[in-house]
């Protein structure tokens, strides 16, 4: 029988058990690796060459979803299915957008992870419904504000969401004061916000961190 390898990603002890221990009671899939890491995982990919990834988001020292990014530079590529505590449609858009074939919480039970792992392997993807569904209301109401920024305004936001003020913005970028609060008006705007408390409480809630805290 030809076994689906397995890497887990999880930082978790109690989580990474419990995926150690259906991995192992499958028999046709082989878990070959775990990591606690997004760098670790990297090289273990890279030297393992799993055909499935199991992947945590929060990871201690990267985003999962910059690790996901980079899964897909891989030649071969293994397929990714993150395994989540989170169900908000911010995780979920960004997994999908960074090329991930499936997207599980860590609520469901583990029955249901073998099941998604053996379709993935297979080239199936795993999104539900459901899933799709909210994916396309995030892209309503974050996702095209976002793209209607300019680029030097997702910069000023991207101060303001770190907490800078106007005038230190303005020495970030080295524009003038008056340049950093016509962006700031702009922004407002365009985000239908009235502050920029309600600006920062937008990004937040409506932006994965490695989106806004990118340097891009």
């Amino acid at each position: 029988m030809t076994k689906t390898s397995v890497l887990v990603i999880e930082d978790h002890p109690a989580i990474s058990q419990g995926l150690h221990d259906l991995l192992q009671s499958c028999a046709d899939l082989h878990l070959v690796a775990a990591a606690l890491d997004g760098e670790t995982e990297l090289r273990l990919v890279k030297s393992q060459h799993p055909d499935v990834v199991l992947l945590d988001l929060e990871l201690p020292d990267q985003p999962g979803a910059a690790v996901a990014r980079q899964l897909q530079t891989l030649d071969p590529a293994p397929q990714c299915l993150v395994y989540s505590a989170y169900d908000d449609p911010t995780h979920v858009h960004a997994a999908l957008a960074d090329g991930v074939a499936g997207y599980l919480l860590q609520m469901e039970p583990l029955g249901t992870v073998a099941a998604a792992v053996r379709a993935i392997a297979q080239g199936q993807q795993q999104w539900t419904a459901e899933q799709m569904a909210r994916i396309l209301h995030w892209r309503e109401e974050a996702q095209r504000p976002w793209e209607s920024l300019t680029e030097r305004e997702r910069k000023v936001l991207r101060l303001l969401a770190e907490g800078r003020s106007n005038q230190q913005g303005a020495e970030a970028l080295c524009v003038t004061l008056r340049t950093v609060e016509s962006h700031v008006t702009s922004i407002l705007s365009k985000l239908g916000v009235a502050s920029r408390l309600e600006a920062v409480v937008w990004v937040h809630n409506h932006l994965p961190e490695d989106l806004w805290k990118s340097t891009g």
